[in-house]
C-alpha cells in the first residue's frame, strides 16, 4: 500500500482521521468522544478542516454538531442531513448528492451510493436523514480512497471501480448491520480492489466479522487490519 505523504488514522468503528500531503486534516463519519474503540489520546480534536458524513446514524454522526460548531469544518453531507446539521448550528455544512463531485481543499470528493437504512436520532424521534452513501476522495497526489459507510454489497460496485478506480478500499465487515466478511470478500470482486482496510468491526460484541475471516475469503487482496489510534503513513 502506497499512500504518498497522505496519514491514515483509524479512530475505531468506521471513524477515520485523514491529513492530506498539504497538512489538511478530514474526519470521515465523527463518532470520536463516545466512540468506545477511539483511544483516549484521539478523543480530543485539536483540527479539522473537512468532515464527511456517510449517514446520519447516531455511532456516525455522535459529535459532527459540536465537532462543527467548534472547529468550523466544511462539513459535507447528503442534502436531508446537510439541512439537519444547518439547523443544528453547523455553519459550513455543504450538502451533495449521489454522482456529485466536491472540491474542497486539496482533495475531491465525489459521492456515491450505499446500501443502508439512514435515520437521526433527534431527542425521542427519529427522523428522515436522506439515503446513506460512501465516499470516493482523491487527493493531489493521485491517490484515490473509498470509504464504503456503512452497507451492504451491491452490484453497482462494479461502476464505483470502472469509474474511479480507488487504490485503497475502506470497508465495513462486522455482519449484523451490515457487510460480513462473505459479502466483502464478494464487495472485493466487483471494486478489483487490491487493498481493503476492514472497519465497522468488533467494537461491539454483535460485530463478530474479523479481517482474518476477509483474508481467507479474499486470498488476492491485501487486507490491512488497522488498530485504533496508529497511523499509517
Amino acid at each position: 500500500m502506497h499512500l504518498k505523504g497522505i496519514q491514515l488514522t483509524w479512530l475505531g468503528h468506521g471513524t477515520f482521521r485523514i491529513q492530506t500531503p498539504a497538512g489538511k486534516t478530514i474526519i470521515v463519519d465523527p463518532w470520536i468522544m463516545g466512540n468506545p474503540a477511539c483511544p483516549e489520546k484521539d478523543k480530543t480534536v485539536t483540527q479539522v478542516d473537512v468532515m464527511l458524513c456517510t449517514h446520519a446514524h447516531m455511532d456516525h454522526i455522535g459529535d459532527a454538531v459540536e465537532i462543527g460548531k467548534q472547529h468550523d469544518p466544511v462539513t459535507v453531507a447528503i442534502y436531508e442531513l446537510y439541512l439537519w446539521l444547518e439547523k443544528k448550528g453547523v455553519k459550513q455544512a455543504a450538502p451533495m448528492n449521489k454522482g456529485g463531485t466536491f472540491e474542497v481543499g486539496d482533495i475531491k470528493v465525489t459521492m456515491v451510493h450505499a446500501d443502508h437504512s439512514c435515520g437521526i436520532l433527534d431527542g425521542d424521534q427519529i427522523i428522515y436523514g436522506g439515503e446513506a452513501v460512501g465516499y470516493v476522495i482523491e487527493f493531489e497526489n493521485g491517490i484515490k480512497i473509498y470509504h464504503a459507510g456503512d452497507t451492504n454489497v451491491f452490484g453497482d460496485m462494479k461502476i464505483i471501480h470502472d469509474l474511479y478506480a480507488p487504490d485503497i478500499c475502506i470497508l465495513p465487515i462486522g455482519d449484523r448491520f451490515t457487510m460480513s466478511p462473505r459479502e466483502a470478500a464478494y464487495a472485493c470482486r466487483l471494486l478489483r480492489a487490491n487493498t481493503v482496510i476492514p472497519m465497522h468491526f468488533a467494537t461491539f460484541p454483535l460485530l463478530t466479522g474479523t479481517p482474518e475471516q476477509l483474508q481467507k475469503l479474499a486470498p488476492d487482496v491485501e487486507v490491512v487490519e488497522m488498530k485504533p489510534g496508529v497511523t499509517l503513513s
